[in-house]
């Protein structure tokens, strides 16, 4: 019997030997080769370390990159390997860091949990993939010769793949799964970074998250980068949308929109494949092919001819918007002839062919802002500034500023004395939209610029063909080429060094006829005594006062009132006191405005200071800078930046009706300044008195809320005046005001709706209560929006008609901020996302228990 037992107890264990042997043989085929295997890492100080695909096309690790100019930092991409330039396919981008960097130090580390970021320290996960991995445990990753890379599991599934997560580059990919474990990663001749299981299907490839290169295979939305060598979000995107057309958008990068939402009205098309509704799948083959094909296999548009499958190709959208194809040959005997050149890469194809023809009515020129133009330089296109200009915030992208006054026909302005105005001149250059008069007739570029210099308002003039054209400000849609014939001549002050010139003849002659005269001896006196008392008198200021408070100046009551030449030019006023506009003497080409505090809460020196100190800490494009403060006795006075057109108030209820597109822009401006305030500053800060005249307009028409933080600076009396002064359902004061409760961020919101309305309708809430005795702003505004007639409240804007959904979303957001019960009422940074498109905008409910509900 036991002779019978051993023979069958050896087979078993046989089988069961050969079972393990072969599990263990199949999982380590799988993650074998060219896998990455489990605790791999890499530590980006060493980037001359990567994983790399079976062919050795592709590369995945940390590139060392100059930030700002001040510090190396790192990204973690995929790129060509031989590529001596590393060019990248793709990227990752960590939602913590805005910049998309990571601190060099940085280790990548491939976990059962997926790929992990670390800082320096290895304290901190900084990125991961796949976000809060539980269910599938990662076996290994790949490097894909695609140009992806992948994250799979045991079984062979792909857990996460880079092409889900596009950034600038098009990659192709596969749906994910998160259903596996990752067992080993390769890296791909195709360029792909993968994750495979134990049974070697996909995990996870980096062409889940395509950057601004399209390798064959993959289609998604793009975002491109600022520059060349920032890794910021740009302002142009590529969008394979759902209705099967292929477009090229200019997207704000400040609006922070998903694919879905590029759609929106903020997006503005400017090239497309015009395929929509064809119910197609876009292709990019080997050969550079790229072509959309619709449901019957036949190919509807080809956007890239193609050519041999012997070249490495990409298709990028670059900085400047263009959306380019570039090659490389494989064979790199075949690539001598381009040895020479300083890239890597030859442009074979790029739409749309000349982008600075192109523009929208929103923004101008596509690629470049107002006051700057737009200039093809070889396979690039750049933006520039006239002389005398700088680009705003230091990008030409954005935008130029003049660095002097803008014209304003002002008694006293350097446009009004003809002598101090000369013209740059510029030929093959020409601003096509932003002209107000126009002469036909008789006209040479002599007289043409003659008749800008007579207009004090004029900024540019443009010649052409006997034609003259006069452009106001802001310029927009420039563009220099040789195919351009016209002239422009740009208006600037002329440098004057006659003056100082004179000013040292008469010094010379002064001392000469002193030092020949008795009187001498006497002005060495005088001089003498001046000296003393200007030094005693210095010290004296000194030892009673800081200069500054941070970065805030400090003045003297004598600097402004000298600056305001006895505060003659009142600007405005109100409840916080006067406005005079002035000039220091320290920077006589800037105006300022100063404002005279006429009451303020008796706290002491210290206590103003700090209050100072904190409004002058804010720093943010929709905020008027403070640049100063006097506090001498009695006297408490700020000077902020000037802003050349006035305030909303006179831009919406006046004679003219604005643009709807500008209105949208100037609302969603004001939200964003109000979520600084109220979020994002060091100091939270309650403004506590939004209406169009405390919001202002600089050059661009760009809003600037004015009078924030000076709240505290009040008397009680004022503050109690506020509570009384108003009911709230005419004015901008919350309902909380009036019932004595507690003041948060939420009464701001309250006062944006109103502000929001107004903006909408170009109506004064005061105005229109005082001309209706029935009914306020608001309840006009919800009694449209509830009878589904929304279009009453923009009577004869076809414009804004022709905006319906876009109007209907914003009446919507207005009626929430509304809200009697605060509570209610969202955030101004839920508000500043509902005006981008960013979220979703619900029903809002009757803001009022007091609105009647028969309408």
């Amino acid at each position: 019997m036991a002779s019978l037992t051993f023979p069958y107890s050896y087979v078993v264990l046989l089988i069961v030997l050969l079972f393990l042997s072969s599990l263990f043989t199949a999982t380590s085929s799988k993650c074998g080769g060219s896998s990455v295997n489990l605790t791999s890492s890499l530590n980006s100080k060493d980037s001359t370390t990567a994983w790399n695909s079976p062919s050795g096309h592709f590369a995945f690790g940390f590139q060392s990159v100059l930030y700002d100019n001040k510090e190396f930092m790192s990204v973690l991409a995929v790129w060509f390997a031989k590529d001596p330039n590393k060019t990248m396919v793709w990227y990752a981008k960590p939602e913590k860091e805005k910049t998309h960097l990571f601190p060099l130090g940085s280790t990548v580390n491939l976990t059962n949990k997926g790929i992990v970021v670390y800082d320096p320290k290895g304290h901190d996960m900084l990125w991961q993939r796949p976000e809060n991995n539980t269910d599938s445990l990662v076996s290994c990753a790949f490097v894909l010769d695609n140009g992806s890379f992948e994250l799979v599991d045991e079984d062979g599934k792909k857990v996460w793949e880079s092409f889900e997560e596009p950034t600038d580059t098009i990659l192709p990919g596969p749906e994910n799964n998160t259903d596996s474990l990752v067992s080993c990663a390769f890296v791909l001749d195709n360029g792909s970074f993968e994750l495979v299981d134990e049974d070697g299907k996909k995990v996870w490839e980096s062409f889940e998250e395509p950057t601004d290169t399209i390798l064959p295979g993959l289609g998604r939305s793009f975002r491109a980068r600022q520059s060349d060598t920032s890794f910021d979000d740009g302002n142009f995107e590529l969008s394979w949308q759902g209705d099967s057309n292929l477009v090229l958008y200019h997207s704000p990068k400040s609006s922070n929109d998903d694919s879905e939402s590029s759609q929106s009205p903020t997006h503005d098309a400017y090239w497309a494949t015009g395929t929509v509704g064809t119910d197609s799948q876009l292709f990019f083959d080997e050969s550079g092919h790229m072509y959309i094909k619709n449901g019957t296999g036949t190919v509807i548009r080809d956007i890239t001819n193609g050519g041999s499958d012997e070249f490495f190709y990409m298709a990028r959208i670059d900085p400047d918007g263009v959306f380019r194809l570039y090659r490389h040959p494989k064979d790199e005997n075949k690539a001598v002839a381009n040895s020479c050149s300083s890239t890597w890469w030859s442009v074979e194809q790029k739409h749309p062919d000349d982008i600075c023809l192109s523009f929208t009515k929103q923004t101008g020129n596509v690629i470049c802002g107002f006051n700057s133009y737009c200039v093809s330089s070889g396979d690039r296109t750049n933006c520039e500034c006239p002389e005398h200009y700088s680009p705003f915030e230091h990008d030409n992208l954005i935008g130029c500023r003049p660095d002097f006054p803008l014209p304003s026909c002002n008694r006293d302005g350097w446009e009004q004395n003809k002598d101090l105005v000369d013209f740059n001149e510029y030929p093959n250059l020409d601003w096509p939209l932003s002209d107000y008069d126009k002469f036909e007739t008789g006209m040479d570029k002599d007289l043409c610029r003659q008749r800008c210099l007579e207009d004090c308002f004029c900024a540019v003039a443009i010649y052409g063909d006997g034609s003259c054209w006069k452009k106001k400000y802001p310029m927009s849609n420039g563009r220099k080429h040789a195919n351009v014939t016209r002239i422009a001549f740009v208006k600037v002050p002329k440098t004057d060094l006659n003056n100082d010139e004179k000013e040292q003849t008469t010094l010379v002659i002064v001392i000469s006829i002193l030092l020949g005269s008795s009187v001498f001896i006497n002005v060495l006196l005088l001089v003498a005594l001046f000296a003393a008392f200007f030094i005693f008198y210095h010290k004296r200021l000194l030892s009673s006062q800081n200069v500054s408070v941070g970065t805030v100046s400090h003045f003297t009551y004598k600097e402004l009132e000298e600056a305001t030449t006895g505060f003659k030019q009142m600007l405005g006023g109100g409840a916080f006191g006067k406005v005079y506009k002035g000039v220091l003497r320290s920077n006589a080409s800037r105006y300022v405005a100063v404002k005279r505090l006429d009451k303020v809460v008796q706290e002491g020196e210290k206590e103003f200071k700090t209050e100072v100190s904190v409004i002058g800490q804010t720093h943010h494009r929709n905020l008027v800078r403070l640049f100063g403060y006097c506090d001498e006795g009695e006297h408490r006075l700020l000077v902020y930046e000037y802003m050349s057109n006035g305030s909303l108030a006179g831009f919406l209820f006046g004679i003219s009706r604005p643009h709807w597109n500008q209105r949208v822009q100037i609302a969603l401006g004001i939200a964003r300044g109000l979520t600084y305030l109220h979020e994002e500053c060091s100091t939270q800060i309650i403004h506590c008195d939004i209406k169009p005249q405390n919001i202002l307009l600089d050059e661009f028409f760009t809003p600037r809320i004015s009078d924030f933080g000076l709240a505290k600076l009040l008397l009680a009396e004022q503050t109690k005046a506020a509570r009384t002064g108003l009911r709230g359902t005419i004015g901008y004061f919350a309902p909380e005001w009036f019932r004595k409760a507690t003041i948060t961020t939420k009464v701001d919101v309250y006062s944006f709706g109103v502000v929001l309305l107004e903006i909408i309708c170009c109506k004064s809430s005061v105005a229109f209560a005082l001309e209706s005795e029935e009914e306020a702003l608001i309840d006009w505004a919800y009694r449209c929006y509830s009878q589904g007639n929304v279009a009453k409240l923009v009577e004869n804007d076809e414009e804004a008609k022709n905006d319906m959904k876009r109007l209907e979303k914003h009446v919507m957001v207005a009626i929430w901020c509304i809200q009697e019960d605060p509570s209610l009422r969202p955030s101004m940074k839920k508000v500043t996302q509902m005006l981008e498109g960013v979220t979703t905008v619900s029903v809002p409910p009757c803001p009022s228990i007091f609105i009647s509900s028969s309408f």
